[in-house]
């Protein structure tokens, strides 16, 4: 199904929503009823008069043809340009490198030139930089193996902190490409020996918000609190009680992410995680108005690129077609690849496509679709 002409009609996901409902033999009135969506809006979706921007429901609808969210999504993406070709590769070569049983224990590595590459490392996802990310990768991984192998009992706790670190790199790179299964393999060979690090649990949490599982992803939220969460896990902690339909819970979790929070860049990502919030509860001006309260100085690319995303999408829903071009060209810029990758995003873009009237913005949206495979 994932070979599906996402020019259909019903744009990326309800392209695939119309085929797989036809292929279990429901009818439109089969899917709302199993959903508690409206008619009206499975229709839409299927016809591209709508389409999906919200995390919960993209999750009833796989739930309800007994799918993963990726059969709707269409992850992993067919590469388009030589950049997205390098950034899939890094499936194949991370696949191998969990395959591997054995590492050889020849000299160690210094602990400081590999933290230096790991910061560099962090610092290309922290700004949406997916390329930069996946070259270095598949060599710091198995360097930082090789470290925590070879490493002398004084440095064996710092290589140990090393190698959870790139490892979670790789599993965030690896669930935003759409290999979750092995996102969820690397995490688990993160873990050294029983105990679960602090980073593997958020990480955890971010997954099977994306696998559209937000009971579970509350579960680990809950097992990483013992581990002395910060800001993160409740702004996260949110989104899946959003997700659920528990709005009261969603801001209760975000007060307290706000109170964490110890400098602007924290703040700022909290705000990020309201409009997300708000946007999941179907408040379009809300999210709206926490995205242009945001300070997008505060964040790096790639969260600057997430909440001008969020920011576009409520434009769209309040019929300012044009506005949410120009904020998802933005985001564009911010991360490129990042946002060409996030399968709303493409939703957007789709939609934007047939409703921009702005001569310069429609342009802008048809070429940002060319190069997200989308025309």
């Amino acid at each position: 199904m994932r070979e599906l002409d996402e020019t259909a009609a019903g744009g990326p996901i309800g392209a695939r929503l119309a085929a797989w409902r036809l292929r279990r033999g429901l009818t439109r009135d089969d899917l709302a009823s199993r959903t508690g969506l409206e008619l009206d809006y499975v229709a839409g979706l299927e016809t591209g008069v709508e389409w999906v921007d919200r995390r919960g429901r993209l999750a009833a609808l796989a739930a309800a043809l007994r799918l993963d969210v990726a059969d709707l999504t269409g992850q992993p993406y067919p590469p388009r340009g030589e950049e997205h070709a390098a950034v899939r590769a890094v499936a194949f070569h991370l696949r191998r490198r969990i395959a591997r049983p054995h590492l050889d224990t020849a000299a160690g590595l210094l602990l400081e030139e590999l933290a230096e590459r790991i910061r560099a490392a962090a610092q290309a996802d922290a700004v949406g930089d997916e390329h930069g990310l996946a070259l270095a990768l598949p060599e710091l991984i198995e360097d930082a193996d090789h470290a925590v192998v070879t490493a002398s009992p004084p440095g064996r706790e710092e290589a140990v902190r090393l190698r959870v670190q790139v490892h979670v790199l790789g599993a965030s790179l690896l669930r935003r490409l759409g290999y979750k299964d092995l996102a969820w393999m690397l995490l688990h060979r993160a873990r050294p020996g029983t105990r679960e690090p602090l980073p593997v649990l958020v990480e955890e949490v971010r997954l099977l918000i994306d696998l559209g599982l937000p009971e579970f992803a509350l579960a680990r939220a809950e097992r990483a609190e013992d581990a002395g969460a910060g800001w993160e896990l409740p702004a996260l902690a949110a989104v899946a009680q959003a997700m659920a339909g528990r709005r009261q819970h969603a801001e209760q979790l975000l007060a307290e992410a706000a109170e964490r929070a110890t400098d602007a860049r924290e703040l700022a990502m909290v705000v990020v995680g309201r409009a997300a919030v708000a946007a999941e509860h179907g408040d379009a001006e809300e999210a709206a108005s926490h995205a242009r309260a945001a300070d997008l100085a505060a964040l790096d690319g790639a969260q600057r690129s997430r909440l001008l995303t969020v920011a576009a999408a409520a434009e769209a829903r309040q019929d300012r077609a044009d506005q949410a071009a120009a904020r998802l060209i933005e985001a564009d810029t911010a991360a490129p690849l990042r946002l060409r990758l996030d399968p709303f995003a493409r939703e957007l873009v789709a939609a934007l496509a047939a409703r921009t009237t702005d001569t310069v913005q429609a342009a802008a949206v048809r070429n940002l679709a060319e190069r997200a495979g989308l025309r």
